[in-house]
């Protein structure tokens, strides 16, 4: 997901509609014909398509400004204006319509391939032959077309996945992401590997699980350090969370709580999601201590000991996730 986007502002507006025709029906024999002004043609709405082969806002980026087309002005011999084209913004599967002033939610565009009418273009005026009466058999004057409207948007993306994804940088997220599914997470022995969310899938006991890997919490993420914090919205609508506890670290034991703390502090209701715990880095707790004194920490909790390396482990963890999906 190179030129991964979350977040803009964008400016919309729905087309005016065209006006009435004030025209009169002239032919050879007929030289003082009635009013024949045709209608104006409707403005085009302001469309929101869900596709569901994107994944980032970042087409969204280079143009802001998203306008429909108004409606064509009404012709003589009834001659109804054209309708102005609708402007189709395409959009990723979660993404979250706000008020830029406000900040209120209008829509959430959660279901694929959706079609949703956000602004209706303004009707068309109608033409003078629609003001012909037995008194008034010459009406001079046509309706103008109603406006369209305009608004300033905040669009944000909240990516949809079942299991997220959490630890300290070097936990070994990326690595169990990739083994796991197709996907090509970056991986290095160094922190920060992973600057974006990356998304993978894999299919179990006829099941289709959807993991969502950020970048990995610091302490002191809530209070604006690092760079988890800002992508934990992408982890909110999973139906659990799998907390990545690196067994090489000498602050092994303390290091859920750490990034428990941290989702508190974002979001009451992300931290108290079904859970499990993953002990990561299993071959190199060459003893096994250092997993049992984890599994001890926690005796309400699942506990799973993995390692990438040897596979030990991996079998158990597709089936916890499955479990956090039904549960």
């Amino acid at each position: 997901m190179f030129g991964f986007i979350d977040e803009t502002v964008l400016d919309v507006a729905s087309g005016h509609g065209g006006s009435g025709s004030v025209s009169f029906r002239r032919e050879k024999y007929v030289p003082r014909g009635g009013p024949d002004g045709g209608d104006g043609g409707k403005g085009g709405n302001v469309v929101f398509h869900v596709r569901s082969n994107l994944r980032t806002l970042a087409h969204l980026r280079n143009n802001q400004q998203y306008y429909a087309q108004r409606g064509e002005q009404g012709q003589g011999r009834k001659k109804h204006g054209r309708d102005g084209a609708d402007v189709v913004i395409d959009v990723p599967p979660g993404t979250l319509i706000k008020d830029a002033d406000t900040g209120a939610l209008i829509k959430d565009l959660t279901g694929e391939e959706d079609t949703w009418v956000f602004l209706k273009g303004g009707r068309g005026g109608k033409g003078n032959w629609h003001f012909r009466t037995a008194t008034r058999q010459a009406p001079r004057f046509a309706q103008s077309g109603e406006p369209g409207e305009q608004r300033t948007l905040a669009v944000e993306l909240r990516i949809i996945a079942d299991i997220g994804f959490v630890g300290f940088p070097n936990a070994g997220k990326s690595s169990l992401l990739n083994y796991l599914t197709n996907a090509h997470s970056k991986v290095a022995g160094y922190p920060f590997t992973t600057k974006i969310p990356h998304l993978g899938v894999f299919s179990y006991d006829d099941q289709v699980i959807t993991l969502a890997d950020i970048p990995g919490i610091i302490e002191g993420a809530s209070k604006g350090s690092g760079l988890g914090f800002t992508f934990l919205r992408h982890i909110s609508r999973t139906s659990g969370i799998a907390y990545l506890i690196d067994l090489s670290d000498e602050q092994y034991l303390e290091a859920y709580y750490k990034l428990h703390h941290e989702l508190e502090s974002y979001s009451k209701e992300l931290a108290d999601k079904p859970k499990v715990v993953i002990a990561s880095k299993l071959d190199l707790d060459e003893t096994g201590e250092r997993y049992t004194e984890l599994q001890k920490l926690f005796p309400d909790t699942r506990v799973i000991g993995i390692s990438v390396f040897d596979g030990r482990g991996i079998d158990e963890v597709r089936r916890a996730f499955i479990s956090l999906v039904g549960s």
